[in-house]
């Protein structure tokens, strides 16, 4: 994957044939009543769908195998968990009761931006690296506008999220880098990546599909009044497959 942390790969047959026997599954998903439940967040604008999908370990759905011209830039996974579904509705987003103002003013005005695998714990939210994805590919489900609540990643984040990180985990086995609290860290890395890295909207339709790189600042959108969209918003089904073990996660290798 490009060092810029995203790459997005125009109409693919295997794709769109994954994304069509997908479709359906998704919503019926969206349709079970406990699912939503479960799953409606911000005032009902976004169906967070963790691992909503049905796909099988090899990744396939409903006998359609995972695959495509994306395989080309990630390192080969050997089991793909469950895919999330992720459901963008208009007016996204939304204020849940609970939720602080700076929370959604945040999710507002800076895309909700975050660094996947960094798990904020506890009453303070502390910061902790509990899940080394090795990428996050995103396969559009269906057709919508440009402003659908488009994917917005920050271009060249990577470098600055690896050397804020090796120099917050120098000199520290892999091993123990979940222990250490990157609370301070991640937050100074991602106001250098407002200041710096360009913004970059992304809207995968049916048959296209988005690569982010592990260590990239990505976000969602807002929804833009007028933007067209199915009944069921936009949906785009998401994997995130871990690692092999903490140390790959910062390496600057061939897939970056």
């Amino acid at each position: 994957m490009p060092a810029t942390g995203c790459w997005f790969l125009p109409v693919d047959p295997a794709v769109a044939a994954w994304a069509a026997a997908a479709a359906p599954l998704a919503r019926t998903v969206l349709a079970d009543p406990v699912a939503r439940a479960q799953s409606l967040r911000h005032g009902q604008s976004w169906f967070v769908g963790l691992d909503a999908l049905p796909n099988a370990p090899d990744g396939s759905i409903a006998g359609v195998p995972l695959a495509g011209r994306w395989q080309a830039h990630v390192p080969a996974v050997a089991a793909w968990h469950r895919a999330q579904l992720s459901v963008i509705l208009p007016g996204y987003p939304r204020r849940d009761p609970t939720e602080r103002d700076a929370a959604h003013r945040f999710r507002r005005l800076r895309d909700a931006a975050h660094l996947d695998g960094l798990l904020a714990e506890g009453p303070d939210k502390r910061r902790h690296l509990r899940e080394p994805h090795a990428f996050v590919l995103g396969i559009g489900l269906n057709r919508v506008g440009p402003g659908a609540s488009p994917l917005v990643v920050w271009e060249g984040s990577p470098q600055v999220i690896r050397a804020a990180f090796s120099a917050a985990f120098q000199g520290l086995a892999p091993k123990d880098w979940p222990e250490v609290d990157v609370t301070a860290v991640y937050a100074a890395a991602r106001t250098q990546v407002f200041a710096h890295c360009p913004r970059r909207e992304i809207v995968p339709q049916v048959g296209e599909a988005v690569l982010v790189h592990r260590l990239a600042i990505h976000g969602v959108a807002p929804w833009q009044p007028g933007a067209e969209a199915p009944p069921e918003g936009r949906m785009v089904a998401y994997f995130r497959p871990l690692l092999p073990d903490f140390g790959a996660w910062l390496a600057d290798d061939a897939a970056d």
